[in-house]
């Protein structure tokens, strides 16, 4: 046996995408998406598409209870290097799909449309879910920042369908699928068809070698254990 190994399966980490060199706004939105949720020891990835000073922005962040693992190149590149800090080689570009319906509140059961004739009850906040009826093609990105994403049709090898909340799929999956991207632990992932380059869920990612064999090319429901590994059930189990 070799004295070292490889494994893409447990290797958890989230990606922090920053379009804003303020800080004062990178705090509060920070304070939004982790106010649920602890933040500490949260590995990131730092994707910055403005330049910022490296220095504070990390302060923030640790302060924040996110421990850095390295930056995506690009803006920081100049900076990580004196830093010591690891550079990824920045993604190939894709195209960002819209919804075919952006925004859809939810009761506990039913999808509604959203309406102003139908208002949430005071003091609770609506889910907010995505729904898409196209096929996400080679290329294509469609990403529910806040909430669920149910996509009514097929994934193409080389799309990609990321959600701060749970994935739906019925349909194929055949590209890369990540829930719970700001750390939801308690996101999901159904597909009826499950082909996948990748599966993620907070973080916590299996690639297409990592998937047992016995749920390819079936119905599954994909979750995170308590040992926060991830975990496969057919379909139908929805216990």
């Amino acid at each position: 046996m070799s004295d070292i190994r490889l494994s893409g399966k447990m290797v958890s980490f989230s990606r922090l995408t920053i379009q804003t060199n303020d800080l004062d706004r990178i705090q509060a939105e920070l304070r939004r998406i982790l106010g649920q949720h602890s933040a500490h020891g949260i590995p990131v990835i730092i994707d910055s598409q403005v330049p910022i000073d490296l220095p504070p922005l990390l302060s923030l962040l640790r302060q924040s209870g996110l421990q850095i693992l390295a930056v995506i190149s690009g803006h920081l590149s100049e900076s990580a290097e004196q830093l010591g800090l690891p550079i990824l080689p920045a993604d190939q570009p894709m195209q960002r799909v819209q919804a075919s319906e952006p925004i859809v509140a939810t009761s506990p059961t039913h999808p509604l449309q959203a309406s102003p004739n139908s208002p949430t009850p005071a003091g609770q906040v609506a889910p907010i879910v995505l729904m898409h009826h196209e096929t996400l093609r080679t290329g294509q990105q469609l990403i529910a920042e806040q909430g669920d994403v149910i996509l009514t049709a097929d994934m193409n090898s080389g799309s990609e369908l990321i959600a701060a909340g749970s994935v739906h799929v019925y349909g194929t999956i055949r590209g890369r699928v990540i829930a719970g991207a700001s750390g939801q632990a308690q996101a999901r992932i159904f597909c009826q068809k499950l082909e996948a380059e990748l599966v993620s869920i907070a973080g916590t990612y299996h690639v297409a070698d990592d998937i047992p064999e016995d749920y390819v090319g079936k119905a599954v429901q994909i979750c995170l254990n308590a040992a926060g590994e991830l975990e496969y059930r057919p379909l139908r189990a929805l216990s």
